[in-house]
């Protein structure tokens, strides 16, 4: 039975754009957003995660927890998802250090 899926993606080739928009709309660039069985889910999941690259996805789709959804992610987020006692919360981790520039003495 299909069910809705959301899929976020950032910084991630455009062949995996147009692949996720074949099952998906992308409402805004970036944002996929569809209807499809579990099996459609888990071979888009698996191609987006093939081909994340050094950008990010997260997946967002109907699950029996309490929140009533689960949360998977590719590539390297700020924001990671953490189980903590049944419930998906979400962690910020510390941003990258931007290196300064050295000035000659």
């Amino acid at each position: 039975m299909p069910s809705m899926v959301v899929i976020a993606t950032t910084a991630v080739p455009d062949h995996l754009r147009g692949a996720l928009s074949r099952w998906t709309s992308e409402v805004v660039p970036g944002i996929f957003v569809g209807s499809v069985s579990a099996r459609v889910r888990d071979k888009l999941w698996h191609s987006v995660t093939e081909v994340v690259g050094n950008g990010a996805a997260i997946l967002i789709h109907p699950a029996a927890t309490e929140q009533g959804y689960a949360i998977r992610t590719a590539g390297t987020r700020r924001r990671v998802p953490v189980d903590f006692d049944g419930l998906t919360l979400i962690r910020m981790t510390a941003a990258p250090k931007v290196k300064e520039m050295q000035t000659p003495s």
